[in-house]
């Protein structure tokens, strides 16, 4: 059985103080630098960006390269200032990012439809109650 090499496709669509990247197909150890490589073109032809959104619909396979470039990406966006928003996420993607620990991550930034300037993301205060720390026994009997 002959496997197909991976291919990956990315359209870039821009204005003023936004780069939207659509991105189709595998995002692997193959494919994923080229990705890497657009972002940051974008990322420094454009030093006042405010918002990168890679539309990943289309996106197939992601492997730990993938995984790795996303993270790489965003650290990125960050030191340059610009709000990196992973726009439609297939069921797969987001699965991935929830095993792996990186949901919360990209999920720090709002989501797509936050775009209407009358939405406001809520976010409840962190009260310190119902903790790890403090439910977690500390001895084998429970007990410290």
């Amino acid at each position: 059985m002959t496997t197909l090499p991976s291919i990956l496709h990315l359209s870039t669509i821009d204005t003023a103080d936004t780069v939207r990247i659509e991105i189709s197909g595998d995002l692997d150890y193959d494919t994923a630098d080229l990705l890497l490589e657009e972002v940051t073109a974008q990322l420094s032809a454009r030093p006042g960006l405010k918002d990168l959104h890679l539309h990943c619909a289309q996106i197939g396979a992601v492997d730990s390269m993938g995984l790795s470039i996303l993270l790489m990406i965003g650290r990125r966006a960050a030191a340059a200032g610009t709000h990196l928003h992973l726009d439609d996420r297939p069921a797969r993607l987001t699965r991935i990012l929830d095993i792996t620990g990186t949901l919360d991550y990209f999920a720090a930034a709002p989501p797509t439809s936050a775009a209407d300037p009358h939405h406001h993301h809520h976010t409840e205060p962190q009260t310190g109650e119902g903790t790890a720390q403090a439910a977690r026994p500390t001895g084998p009997d429970g007990t410290t």
